[in-house]
């Protein structure tokens, strides 16, 4: 970050509190896989915001301000913008502390407690949340998200054509996903973006917010980067999910738990596939690192999901086969 934009950052954030520069003092929080940087800004009494920094040639940060103010006023346990620069991309934010939900997961009983305690967040957010107000999670959509599979990770970085299975994969699993009920869809409702702030789970990093399928953030949650559930624990969680969703009347008693359950599987599948493409794109294009190690936890996570679904098995046999070679071997050249 230049010099100019942190001093220009700096001078906005004091005006805001109506103080002056040499009044208040700004640390490096965190950044995140785009272009966005975070402050803690300390102001004279101790008290603490936080700072966005989204430089708006990379990041238009309109809609993560829209859909703060209206989850806000829903009473959704989001950060409140105190003050926005759109022009500039600056964000004054409330100051959630640094302890997002995976540094909670020391043991199964507390990482069972709270994946329960963010199924009843997520209630909260279908429930409350006016899906009318968001971008669809259409076709189009969902097939530009499954097309990063091949492009990135098959393509560019393995070298290695899609399966003959590929395109029927490809509708059936969007077929799964446009089956669904369309809700408020956080679509990144993993622990890294919920915050433990006095007891209580906040979410960030809700920009991209769409208005899609009941299961989405079922999956970014319990198919996210921190656990792998066994086949029993899985199921168990999206039972629970389902139990609530049918009780409030956000999923109808013409789905089946088993049908959903299938479902689930196959939007983790979608997920997955997505994410093996994404973490190859910001690893080949935008230069970030860290995330191709990353690739085998996901590459379980689909495997789980695909033995769930039988009609994909000649999809899961050519992942076990050959993806899952190729991705191995890549790495270990890598290294």
């Amino acid at each position: 970050m230049s010099s100019y934009r942190i001093n220009a950052l700096t001078t906005w954030a004091a005006q805001q509190n109506g103080l002056s520069k040499a009044d208040i003092s700004l640390s490096s929080a965190v950044g995140d896989a785009s272009f966005r940087r975070y402050f803690r800004l300390t102001l004279p009494d101790g008290s603490t915001q936080v700072l966005m920094d989204a430089p708006p040639e990379q990041e238009d940060s309109q809609p993560f301000v829209s859909i703060a103010k209206r989850w806000h006023s829903a009473g959704l346990p989001v950060p409140q913008v105190h003050a926005a620069n759109l022009a500039e991309g600056f964000l004054l934010l409330d100051d959630l502390g640094n302890t997002p939900l995976q540094d909670l997961f020391t043991d199964d009983a507390t990482t069972q407690a709270y994946h329960s305690q963010a199924l009843l967040l997520i209630a909260k957010l279908q429930n409350r949340a006016n899906s009318a107000l968001l971008p669809a999670y259409d076709t189009a959509l969902l097939a530009r998200e499954l097309d990063l599979f091949p492009q990135w990770c098959l393509s560019t970085w393995l070298a290695i054509p899609p399966p003959e299975s590929w395109q029927a994969v490809r509708e059936q699993l969007i077929q799964h996903a446009l089956a669904q009920p369309v809700v408020s869809v956080h679509r990144d409702f993993d622990a890294m973006n919920l915050m433990v702030h006095q007891q209580r789970l906040y979410m960030i990093d809700f920009q991209d917010a769409v208005a899609g399928p009941l299961s989405y953030d079922l999956i970014s949650l319990l198919r996210g980067r921190y656990c792998r559930f066994t086949g029993e624990q899985f199921a168990s969680f999206v039972d629970e999910f389902y139990h609530q969703a049918r009780r409030d009347g956000r999923l109808s008693s013409s789905v089946d738990s088993a049908l959903f359950l299938t479902q689930c599987h196959a939007m983790a599948a979608q997920r997955s596939l997505k994410v093996l493409g994404i973490f190859c794109r910001l690893t080949l294009r935008d230069q970030k690192s860290g995330y191709l190690e990353r690739l085998p936890h996901f590459l379980d996570h689909l495997e789980d999901s695909l033995l769930a679904l039988p009609e994909q098995a000649a999809f899961a046999h050519w992942v076990n086969t050959t993806l899952r070679p190729a991705i191995i071997q890549r790495l270990a050249e890598a290294h």
